[in-house]
């Protein structure tokens, strides 16, 4: 497997794993009319590959297939990590994870004007790997979306 730097021609495989993901993998945490609002399949891929070249941005590939990506911000926002669902357990987002936050780190221990804590909106299934890797859950919380309430958590690592 390789970590790599997100590329705009990836944005559309990006989207399709986001959508099959979801669900796939949250099914056991969450009801389908939940997955349809989280997960419409439709997303706006020119908005999603401005995010994406704004934040630092990268993917884990293999076989020349994306198996998972992930990005943050500036701020230390970790916004999206995601892994297909033939690809989890496999220490995939582990490694995603350690490349973002260690760049986190790189620009904290630089001087660099960073938050002091990493952030995360994690889902009901995310929620133990985030625990397991240090963070702690702020706050849960429910999030509408087209008039569904989805439950999640606000988690911060130091």
């Amino acid at each position: 497997m390789e970590i790599r730097k997100y590329q705009s021609t990836d944005c559309k495989e990006m989207a399709e794993l986001f959508y099959h993901t979801v669900h796939k993998v949250n099914a056991k945490d969450y009801r389908k009319e939940q997955l349809d609002v989280w997960a419409t399949g439709e997303v706006d891929l020119e908005k999603w590959d401005c995010s994406f070249c704004e934040h630092d941005t990268v993917v884990a590939v293999e076989d020349r297939q994306i198996v998972g990506f992930g990005d943050m911000d500036d701020t230390g926002y970790l916004d999206r990590l995601y892994v297909h669902a033939k690809y989890q357990r496999r220490g995939i987002a582990s490694a995603i994870c350690d490349r973002l936050e260690g760049k986190w780190l790189e620009q904290k221990s630089a001087g660099k004007p960073v938050s002091k804590k990493i952030i995360t909106h994690a889902s009901i299934t995310a929620r133990p790997f985030f625990e397991k890797r240090g963070y702690r859950v702020v706050k849960e919380q429910q999030v509408t979306r087209q008039g569904v309430l989805l439950i999640n958590y606000v988690m911060e690592k130091e």
